[in-house]
């Protein structure tokens, strides 16, 4: 290239305030093969595009340096003004001189002298790019969400009423997750059922929605539009073409006194259940690990009253091959167990119980039909104490982050508890009451003024039992750090929301990243929240961190406009930086050995083989081969290749090699 343009953003201040702007676009422009070299306050506006545009055109620029900011931020901002003057797009590149030097030094000569080096070798490398074409990838319409929760139920509506088929898989049962289990919601204290059930059956009888339940994901290969997934659909010892859900078959089931889960283990179901009376489906599953058949070999009740005979006890788990073009991954959270709060005394004393656990006694499908009541013996509780923050915001328990719903829902707990248990006594115990929603704030100031919650900012130090009652032991940090003893009848832990069990497994499934505790990583906090670093797999709920429903709701509808987004064209068009194996002249010659050192190292599973033939068909050997709709240009298959024989377009040793020679040469 012997036309090259330089522009240099001062970026308002970011960039100006310790870099001298003009003098590195002054230098730039003395540098062999640039034909123009020009300063600008906001090159990313209208105008600083305006100015690329003209000269491309004016000068007949063959090669363009913007050296400004994050390239992430604003590389494809300057490669669309390019290809708008006439340019190929990758051949335009930028230098960043706020994060690589404005931000990390103070303003001098040599700060300016180190922007100038990196500006000359954007300027050497551009001159060895070549025209790339963005690649052409054909779109499967079918979406896969994973989780039936608000967040799964919420995406799938969504895209479905856009037009496309959506294939929700469930673990449990039934779908509904969480919100399914709560009694009412802040800040409106609005019934969960009855805002929640409407769509749950929404989402069964929709045409472009198919439900399973009782299944998970097994496995996932593919790339962006066109993904393959495998779905475990577990027996549930059932034919559901033929069963009805009569229920006569749990109503004659003698076993009878196995903990349920959905009431958090405050209340019994049988060996062959329905989780709760609004569940969708509203079919039964036989417990395996609990029904006398398959412990004993005996029993059968449930077979011999079944009116329709669905009653399948050799059915075994199906596997479910799917095609689909984009994942939603809406897989929610748990809590944490008994076994991390010994000084509260959770799993030691029965009448100590989770926020959960206390939503399932509040509500009127719950275990006591929505009467406080005492586990131990269900008396109602003259006297509760809510401790908030158990395990949040606890570096001890390797629970730093906050669970951000928690303070809302103590305060919504004390609430519910006031107006049932009029003259009851409530304390909650906490650090800081962060009520950062819309009416939150309101809301937990009526907790404490309407309903005479007593507030004390203090943690708890002990939980024991002496007398038949609760021995609370903290501190109030208000009154001059007054050490504060309470004799509860009830103790409620604002237990922190963690990853649920197995995401581990299943983000390694999925290749996406995940964070120290679990919880599933965006690609980028700000600018791409509810996409993953693999293209193609959208994030929406509580799986990604603790959220309240509200923000669940719209992560999951922003994940299904990204669905709909991608679903809307025939072709995906993709950055053309990917991985490519020599296969240079003559047509059976290439460095490659076969090694496939690089497909063990390929973390998006992009390389697989090719067999190179002579002309009489016979296999002379195989080559490793780059599948450029699944390679994302990381890089890693270039590093291991023992013989060279890969490169990455856009990032070619010959590029490489100019930018450090750039340096050394200066």
């Amino acid at each position: 290239m012997s036309k090259i343009g330089v522009f240099i953003c001062h970026c308002g201040e970011n960039i100006s305030a310790t870099v001298d702007c003009g003098k590195v676009a002054e230098v730039a422009g003395k540098l062999e093969g640039v034909a123009y070299s020009t300063d600008y306050k906001y090159m990313c506006s209208d105008p600083g595009q305006t100015i690329i545009k003209q000269m491309v055109k004016e000068k007949g620029l063959d090669g363009v340096v913007v050296a400004a900011c994050s390239p992430r931020m604003h590389e494809p901002t300057f490669r669309k003004a390019c290809s708008e003057a006439g340019l190929n797009p990758y051949l335009c590149e930028m230098a960043n001189l706020r994060e690589h030097c404005s931000w990390v030094h103070d303003k001098s000569d040599a700060t300016t002298q180190k922007a100038i080096d990196i500006v000359r070798t954007l300027v050497e490398k551009v001159k060895h790019n070549k025209p790339l074409s963005t690649i052409k990838v054909p779109i499967t319409k079918k979406a896969l969400v994973i989780g039936g929760g608000i967040a799964g139920i919420q995406a799938s509506l969504d895209i479905a009423n856009a037009g496309h088929q959506v294939v929700l898989v469930e673990k449990e049962p039934s779908i509904g997750g969480h919100m399914s289990q709560l009694s009412e919601t802040f800040p409106t204290l609005d019934c969960s059922q009855c805002i929640l059930t409407p769509r749950m059956v929404e989402v069964a009888q929709h045409p472009n929605i198919t439900l399973m339940t009782y299944a998970e994901l097994e496995k996932l290969d593919g790339f962006i539009g066109n993904f393959k997934a495998t779905i475990r659909k577990k027996a549930k010892s059932l034919d559901e073409k033929l069963c009805t859900g009569c229920g006569l078959c749990t109503t004659k089931c003698p076993t009878k006194k196995i903990p349920s889960e959905f009431n958090e283990g405050l209340g019994f179901r049988t060996a062959i259940y329905v989780p709760f009376p609004q569940a969708v489906p509203n079919k039964p599953v036989i417990d395996k690990l609990n029904c006398q058949y398959y412990l004993k070999g005996k029993c059968k009740v449930c077979e011999k009253v079944c009116p329709t005979g669905a009653i399948r006890f050799d059915q075994e788990d199906e596997l479910v091959e799917l095609e689909v073009g984009a994942v939603v991954v809406a897989t929610g959270f748990n809590v944490m167990t008994t076994s991390e709060f010994s000084e509260y005394g959770y799993g030691k004393y029965p009448d100590v119980i989770t926020g959960l656990q206390f939503e399932r006694l509040a509500s009127a499908s719950g275990p006591t039909l929505g009467e406080i009541r005492r586990p131990s013996d269900g008396k109602i509780p003259e006297k509760i104490v809510f401790i908030a923050c158990a395990g949040s915001r606890d570096p001890a328990k390797g629970k730093p982050y906050c669970s951000k719903i928690c303070c809302m829902y103590t305060a919504k707990h004390a609430m519910l508890y006031q107006h049932k248990v009029h003259h009851g006594e409530s304390y909650v115990f906490y650090m800081d009451i962060r009520a950062a929603g819309k009416n939150y704030d309101e809301f937990t100031r009526r907790a404490i003024v309407e309903d005479k919650v007593n507030y004390l900012r203090g943690r708890v130090s002990k939980v024991y039992e002496e007398n038949g009652k609760l021995i609370v032991k903290g501190v109030d940090t208000l009154l001059n750090a007054r050490p504060v003893e309470i004799e509860a009848d009830m103790v409620v832990l604002a237990s922190a929301g963690v990853a649920n069990p197995g995401s581990e497994e299943l983000a390694q499934k999925m290749h996406i990243s995940y964070d120290a505790y679990n919880f599933f990583s965006e690609a980028h906090p700000k600018l791409k929240p509810v996409e993953t670093n693999t293209a193609g797999i959208y994030l929406a709920g509580a799986c990604q961190a603790p959220k309240d429903i509200p923000e669940t709701v719209s992560q999951a509808s922003g994940a299904a406009a990204k669905v709909a987004i991608l679903f809307s064209q025939n072709e995906l068009s993709r950055e053309p930086v990917v991985a490519v194996v020599n296969r240079s002249a003559p047509p059976l010659y290439s460095t490659c050995v076969g090694c496939f050192m690089c497909a063990t190292a390929c973390p998006y599973n992009a390389i697989g083989e090719e067999e190179i033939k002579d002309r009489k068909g016979n296999v002379i050997k195989k080559v490793a081969k780059v599948n450029p709709g699944l390679c994302q240009g990381c890089g890693t298959c270039v590093a291991f290749c023992r013989s060279k024989s890969i490169d990455l377009d856009g990032y070619t040793n010959e590029q490489m090699y100019s930018e450090v020679m750039a340096l050394l040469n200066e």
